[in-house]
């Protein structure tokens, strides 16, 4: 298919130019992520599999700190603290989801925004909404290079999210409205929701919602991005039904090589700027 946005493509041409990059540092210390995860979440051990690939690929150094399941908030503060002290670490992710017993703004929070490779960083955030970094969410920032590699037209453009988190929805609608798009964010309970996204000419779901998005939702002119993240009976896909959008739609992302591996390029070039802004 000839409308298909491979972020399988250019992720692999962003991580070989991180390489490359990594690879002409003469300084004695490369840049390095620390990755902390609590429990055993097995989405979880399957995207930090991911990350950790991604950094040995290209030469980042990393670190993986895997923390027992019933770890209390002031104990991984603790680690957190450690962490951000440590002169070698560059940037720091905690995986989500955490355990009920843990407070995810707090960690996030505790993060230095000096050091917040995922972005979450309320002070991070702030600096989303005022258009004044380099440093952003890595799925939000990852779809921004999707559209544009492709040349869609951001400015003017009307836009529907379907997914209002923290992690993609709030950040990438501020992001999008400062590259001066028209952008509505709905959710799964919003009123006449396929009727909102027909009319868009760019439907982003993270709803995480399996095949929540059919025929009924989009036109032929519609850009799809895809960031849904759905285990269905052992299987991995989107919110969208592609099967059946996808051969009606002017673009779409596929689920597995959208969106994913896009997140994981972005994030590791946060740590690459942060290791730039710290040196």
């Amino acid at each position: 298919m000839s409308n298909i946005i491979s972020g399988k493509e250019l992720s692999n041409i962003i991580l070989d130019g991180l390489k490359n990059k990594i690879s002409k540092i003469k300084e004695k210390r490369l840049p390095k992520i620390a990755i902390v995860q609590v429990g055993d979440n097995s989405a979880s051990n399957k995207y930090i599999k991911h990350k950790i690939k991604g950094a040995n690929n290209i030469g980042m150094l990393n670190e993986y700190i895997k923390l027992k399941e019933d770890i209390t908030q002031s104990e991984l503060e603790l680690q957190i603290k450690k962490l951000n002290e440590d002169t070698s670490v560059d940037g720091i992710i905690v995986q989500l989801p955490l355990p009920k017993q843990i407070n995810a703004n707090t960690i996030n929070s505790l993060i230095y925004p000096s050091k917040d490779a995922d972005g979450f960083n309320p002070t991070t955030i702030g600096n989303v909404v005022l258009n004044n970094t380099d440093i952003y969410p890595a799925t939000p920032s990852g779809i921004i290079k999707l559209l544009e590699w492709k040349n869609i037209n951001l400015v003017g453009s009307n836009v529907v999210i379907i997914g209002r988190s923290n992690i993609v929805g709030k950040p990438l609608a501020n992001i999008l409205i400062n590259k001066s798009a028209t952008v509505t964010i709905c959710n799964t309970k919003t009123r006449n929701l396929e009727e909102i996204a027909t009319n868009a000419d760019i439907l982003i779901s993270a709803a995480g919602s399996a095949n929540l998005i059919n025929k009924n939702f989009i036109n032929k002119n519609t850009v799809v991005i895809d960031v849904g993240a759905n285990f269905i009976d052992g299987h991995y896909c989107g919110d969208v039904n592609f099967s059946e959008v996808g051969e009606i739609v002017k673009y779409i992302t596929p689920v597995p090589g959208g969106v994913g591996p896009m997140t994981i390029a972005c994030l590791l070039e946060n740590v690459y700027k942060l290791y730039l802004k710290n040196n």
